[in-house]
């Protein structure tokens, strides 16, 4: 069964600071648009999740065809959406955080760090 992720990183202020399609389905055309178009309905969610609950993890917060949304939320409220890879990507950023070179906010460009994610991708989807 071939499955795919897409997996985003949203700064605080709602860019998309990183994205990656992971996993070994055949990708769509349309993939870039339709995963930016459920990016941004999935943030309405979010924003009023965020803000009534205490939990981190909000899971299934939205659904469009045969795509779920999941969403993980840092404590500074940066959100980021995948699904079976959230604990270990989560460590991942917080080692780009912690980067003196990193900017807090702008886009990750790191090849290990992309590296890493798509290993981490490989190995549970």
């Amino acid at each position: 069964m071939a499955t795919t992720a897409c997996f985003i990183i949203v700064s605080r202020n709602e860019i998309p600071i990183y994205e990656a399609e992971v996993g070994s389905a055949v990708k769509r055309e349309d993939a870039a648009q339709l995963h930016q178009f459920i990016l941004h309905a999935a943030l309405d969610i979010v924003q009023d999740l965020a803000w009534t609950t205490s939990a981190m993890f909000l899971k299934a917060i939205d659904r469009f065809n045969d795509l779920v949304v999941s969403v993980y939320v840092t404590a500074g409220h940066i959100l980021r959406t995948s699904t079976q890879i959230n604990a270990m990507t989560f460590l991942l950023f917080i080692f780009s955080l912690l980067n003196p070179l990193y900017l807090p906010g702008s886009r990750i460009t790191s090849s290990h760090f992309d590296t890493k994610v798509r290993a981490l991708a490989r190995k549970y989807l």
